[in-house]
């Protein structure tokens, strides 16, 4: 008697934007997919398909991920944070509000993906992570300046088919300034 084949599927939940979504899906189901597919939110574009545009890029425990080579059952048990869920209410992230003031965008599809991989860069920099164009990457030295160069090496996996790059790094750069802003507002309150 030949053995009985193992199930292809998985229910599994997930927490998106800070809510658990239930769900039942194939094995091979991308994260992608049960977000834009199977829970409707259509924020995170599916450019590509194979890893290279960035337009799908979302948030998995605060790192960045092109959730089109993730699958879904993967990210059970990970904090997923979708475009839909970087806005406070109706008080846009530094990141979004820097792209719509310096027109960082200009169809709009790859700006999701590119917001996404904005505010994961800038935590990343903040952390001390190194990048191809950082000069000094012995452990012991410090952040480099958050340079152009820096911010274009840095977001490089993130395609505009339009060509906003120029505005995208201002955008960046805009929004790393706020994010140090807030931190410094942070440090001194727990200080005082």
């Amino acid at each position: 008697m030949a053995p009985t084949p193992s199930s292809t599927t998985s229910t599994l939940t997930l927490d998106i934007n800070g809510e658990k979504h239930h769900l039942s899906v194939d094995h091979r189901t991308t994260l992608l997919d049960a977000l834009r597919e199977r829970l409707g939110l259509t924020g995170t574009k599916k450019g590509c398909d194979q890893g290279q545009c960035g337009a799908c890029t979302v948030l998995l425990d605060r790192r960045r991920v092109v959730s089109c080579l993730h699958l879904a059952v993967a990210a059970e048990g990970c904090e997923i944070t979708t475009i839909e869920g970087i806005a406070d209410g109706d008080d846009l992230h530094p990141v979004q509000q820097a792209f719509l003031d310096l027109d960082g965008y200009q169809c709009g599809y790859c700006t999701p993906g590119q917001v996404c991989s904005a505010i994961a860069v800038i935590e990343e920099h903040a952390a001390g992570w190194p990048s191809a164009a950082t000069e000094d990457v012995r452990p012991e030295s410090v952040p480099p300046p958050l340079t152009p160069d820096e911010i274009r090496e840095r977001m490089s996996g993130n395609l505009c088919r339009c060509g906003a790059y120029v505005s995208i790094v201002q955008a960046v750069a805009r929004g790393a300034r706020a994010h140090e802003e807030a931190r410094t507002a942070t440090a001194e309150e727990a200080a005082a």
